[in-house]
């Protein structure tokens, strides 16, 4: 067997994730055939690189040594690629950028613009919950952008050699429960308004299980938790069923109720990453567009950022592209440091 530059990133994907498991998921690959080539590599090397057990993988010394040859070759066979196919695109007279990114109601408006305004650019999308993979895939040069979230509390892994541009330093997780919901008449709910609810959160995306676990445990509640995605969530928080995490963005509807939780315990960084400073100036004004114009459309939001902002700042940017009378700050759009995540009013 002759080592390819698809093994290499077999070993890479390991040691990256330290699961089987979870370097199967972002390559796409079924775990035994992972493992099969991983096998296979040994076999071909003569060595392990790999220790196993009931924690997962870590590479051994000879393991260290491989990948630290094998990592500017993965990095440098992606930009080859990358190049090539951006100059062949050039020539053909087009050009297909390649988009990952996790769940926002800003995309449909952030493909829109950015085929309006960048002439030849077709924007093709790839959807994953997972942020850390699809960074992966940036890094890798699968992808040319994502944009993705990172919940507070639980860094995302930042692959080495990743440009980053931050759409918003703090964005505030609202919940969504039953339209009859008793706290659904307050404005603002607390984590004891729901001390009786069912949570149900998808559990598959990065942080989000962790983060909920983590602010129910110090407002002193022992909450059930139910795993499922967030259509399901929503239809259940319809009937009554459970209570569910929404980013707030999330379009209004009339069996639904969505708040802003009391101290604004959960919250997220919005992140636009690709390899180079060019590409995200070609690309982050459309988002920022694209977001704005959401959060304008989200009634519930918008009165949290009138709360939120402070004194001064610039306007925020309606549906239309005009400035309206709601002022958040221009670059990072984040909650001002004064208004730092609290639960039940402590620290």
């Amino acid at each position: 067997m002759e080592l390819e530059v698809r093994h290499l990133r077999v070993l890479c994907a390991i040691a990256d994730t330290g699961s089987l498991h979870k370097a199967a998921r972002r390559l796409g690959l079924a775990q035994p055939s992972l493992s099969t080539q991983l096998r296979r590599i040994e076999r071909a090397l003569g060595a392990q690189l790999f220790l196993r057990d009931r924690t997962g993988c870590r590479p051994t010394p000879l393991g260290l040594a491989v990948l630290s040859r094998a990592r500017p070759l993965v990095a440098e066979f992606a930009a080859i690629v990358t190049e090539t196919r951006a100059a062949a695109a050039r020539a053909a007279g087009g050009f297909h950028l390649r988009i990952g990114a996790t769940a926002s109601r800003a995309i449909p408006g952030w493909l829109r613009l950015l085929r309006t305004r960048v002439p030849r650019i077709e924007p093709t999308l790839q959807m994953n919950v997972s942020a850390n993979a699809l960074l992966a895939m940036v890094a890798a040069g699968r992808l040319d952008m994502a944009f993705v979230h990172e919940v507070e509390g639980c860094p995302l892994r930042i692959p080495a050699g990743l440009c980053l541009r931050v759409l918003v330093a703090r964005e505030p997780q609202f919940v969504t429960l039953a339209a009859d919901h008793p706290a659904a008449a307050r404005t603002e709910v607390s984590l004891a308004d729901l001390a009786g609810d069912r949570w149900m959160v998808d559990a598959t995306v990065d942080g989000e299980w962790d983060a909920l676990c983590r602010v129910l445990r110090a407002a002193g509640l022992d909450s059930e938790m139910l795993h499922g995605d967030y259509l399901t969530a929503y239809s259940l928080a319809a009937t009554g069923e459970v209570v569910t995490v929404s980013q707030p963005t999330a379009h209004p509807r009339p069996d639904l109720a969505i708040r802003p939780l009391q101290g604004d315990p959960i919250g997220v960084r919005l992140l636009l990453a690709a390899r180079t400073e060019s590409e995200l100036d070609g690309a982050y004004p459309e988002l920022e567009q694209a977001y704005w114009a959401v959060a304008h459309e989200a009634p519930v939001y918008r009165r949290w950022l009138e709360r939120a902002r402070p004194p001064g700042t610039p306007a925020l940017p309606g549906a239309g592209g005009q400035a309206h009378a709601l002022p958040v700050p221009r670059r990072h759009h984040g909650m001002p440091e004064a208004r730092r995540p609290q639960v039940n009013g402590g620290p």
